[in-house]
């Protein structure tokens, strides 16, 4: 059972960095427990205000229903004593439904909504999607502006009118324009956080428009550069921001665009670099080449 109300999450959320944990694998690509949760642990040991499992950086759109409840379950189940846990709802309506039921019931605090699978929508069409999952479940719910989910100021203001634990609003595409007509509109009824890849680069120019916290997947192998990162965001140190951003995230986004996925999978190559290693990717995705990865380690060695 959720220890937090959707609007207690959302004030706890908004004030932290979240991250979204990788998923462990085995050599036959099968979910790996024991080595999930010792990293789950470890994440949890720095103050984050909130960790989402089976998300897109834990690979959840390799990952069967089934597989989801088990990492989702495994996740509450370690750490949802020390920090809130929330799972991702994706694919088709019925199976976002699913997928939050069994969120609840194993005891995550939310969900985040995923762009439906493949299939192009209109606003009215979001709008019963985002309704049904909503109305599914009791958990707060986090709409993700992204893909072919990209909900208009006015569609926006319709959910939350509508459902109360509607909560937050992450943006992975970067419109300006649009993040502040969202922001605008809804003002402290959600609360925002950025979702674009990296979310580092982006943090300082999005917290002018009110999204008040990121999520980090570098937090996944370096937690410590990741929180203090955060701290001169919030702080509004700009010098500080600057001098993280030319020392370590731009030449990492360097390294992470050379090759298509690679955004998920320098994070589990990240943590082989550290000797905390999650195993290999899923397929479509591609683990980082011998160059590549001799280039992350070099790289998070100067910060180490």
């Amino acid at each position: 059972m959720a220890k937090y109300t959707p609007q207690e999450l959302a004030d706890t959320l908004k004030e932290g960095l979240l991250s979204f944990p990788v998923t462990s694998f085995d050599a036959h690509l099968q979910f790996d427990e024991e080595n999930y949760r010792k990293h789950l642990a470890w994440q949890a040991s720095f103050p984050v205000a909130g960790l989402f499992a089976a998300g897109g950086t834990g690979e959840g759109f390799s990952l069967t229903p089934a597989e989801s409840e088990h990492v989702v379950r495994t996740a509450v189940d370690e750490v949802g004593g020390r920090v809130p846990v929330l799972a991702s709802a994706g694919g088709s309506t019925a199976q976002a439904i699913e997928n939050a039921k069994a969120a609840e019931a194993a005891g995550a605090e939310g969900i985040l909504l995923l762009p439906p699978y493949l299939t192009e929508a209109d606003q009215d069409g979001l709008v019963e999607h985002v309704s049904a999952v909503c109305g599914a479940t009791s958990l707060g719910v986090i709409i993700y502006n992204r893909a072919n989910a990209i909900y208009k100021d006015t569609t926006v203001a319709t959910l939350a009118d509508r459902h109360q634990n509607l909560i937050g609003f992450k943006d992975g595409v970067g419109d300006l324009e649009h993040d502040a007509r969202v922001y605008a509109k809804l003002g402290d009824r959600l609360f925002y956080l950025g979702g674009l890849p990296t979310a580092e680069t982006f943090a300082l120019p999005l917290l002018q428009l009110g999204m008040s916290t990121y999520s980090s997947a570098m937090y996944n192998f370096v937690p410590q550069f990741a929180l203090d990162f955060y701290k001169d965001v919030r702080n509004n140190d700009r010098v500080a921001v600057n001098k993280k951003l030319n020392d370590f995230v731009i030449p990492y986004l360097d390294i992470r665009d050379r090759v298509k996925g690679y955004a998920v999978s320098i994070v589990k190559a990240g943590l082989e670099a550290i000797d905390r290693p999650a195993g290999p990717v899923r397929p479509p995705l591609q683990k980082l080449n011998e160059k590549d990865f001799a280039d992350l380690k070099a790289l998070i060695a100067m910060i180490s």
